[in-house]
């Protein structure tokens, strides 16, 4: 009688394993700073595998008194809404959404019917609350302020009474540093500086040696999961990440920015985390 042969188990990769780090040599060049689509590209490599929501539809109410309504197909979805962002009429736009955990969904439309926006969904189906993030591109540069613009809501969804605590924004993050891998080609180190900035560096792939401080928002959802956002002063780009910093330690992110060509682009996004510890201040705190 032959033994069943083991169930295969998922290779996990670690920051550095069975990677060459490029030489200091092949550092990007510090005066040609990398566009938004070429150091997305390939940055959804450990991304968590997407899901169809074909069938199910979704109401969320906003905190703000604003509403959206979702109704989900096979790969687009006919929505409305009401308040900041309210629509004329249903439109239609394509939708990406993962589990990210058993009770968790991130939902992201990169907008068609609306130029330069998008808007992120993360909800429970355990205690029925929501965390709503509309990110939308600029007219123009304004002097000092990253052209990509955020706008953060927390809601409760149609599918039960809400339970638990409500989402709102966080300093979990601020004096921590982790790394980020994203593809075997994708290294990023983070280093959360407030409430207000975070600083990055990249530490693999076409940005290897450019990094910055920028504009960063965090929001708790749930136990050990975080919305981080952040928005770029130097390139036009802003992000929406959910961070896992349970057991999972994955993120899983969307980007919408202005892509060498000039036109807006939709990227998705996701990886592993990679804590590094972190500073604890002991009187004073940062804003």
């Amino acid at each position: 009688m032959t033994s069943a042969a083991p169930a295969p188990t998922q290779q996990v990769p670690r920051p550095f394993q069975d990677i060459k780090v490029a030489p200091d040599s092949l550092a990007a060049d510090a005066n040609e700073w990398r566009s938004y689509d070429e150091f997305a590209a390939g940055i959804d490599t450990y991304r968590l595998p997407g899901v169809t929501l074909e069938g199910t539809t979704l109401a969320v109410a906003l905190d703000d008194g604003g509403t959206i309504a979702l109704a989900f197909g096979t790969d687009r979805v006919q929505w409305t809404a009401t308040g900041t962002f309210a629509t004329v009429g249903e439109l239609s736009d394509p939708y990406d959404a993962v589990r990210v955990r058993e009770d968790v969904v991130f939902v992201n439309l990169p907008i068609e019917s609306r130029e330069r926006e998008q808007i992120t969904v993360v909800f429970s189906e355990s205690t029925h609350r929501a965390l709503v993030t509309r990110s939308v591109i600029g007219e123009e540069d304004v002097d000092g302020e990253p052209r990509v613009g955020q706008t953060f809501w927390a809601g409760t969804t149609d599918r039960g009474e809400a339970t638990g605590e409500v989402p709102g924004p966080s300093r979990y993050l601020v004096g921590k540093r982790n790394l980020y891998r994203y593809s075997p080609h994708h290294l990023y180190e983070h280093v959360y500086l407030s409430s207000e900035r975070y600083a990055w560096q990249c530490v693999q792939g076409v940005q290897r040696g450019h990094g910055d401080v920028d504009m960063s928002t965090v929001w708790k959802f749930a136990d050990g999961l975080y919305l981080f956002c952040f928005r770029e002063f130097r390139i036009s780009v802003a992000s929406v990440w959910l961070h896992d910093l349970g057991y999972q330690l994955r993120t899983t992110g969307v980007f919408l920015g202005i892509a060498a060509n000039g036109q807006a682009e939709h990227s998705r996004a996701g990886g592993h985390i990679y804590p590094g510890g972190g500073l604890e201040y002991p009187d004073v705190q940062p804003v």
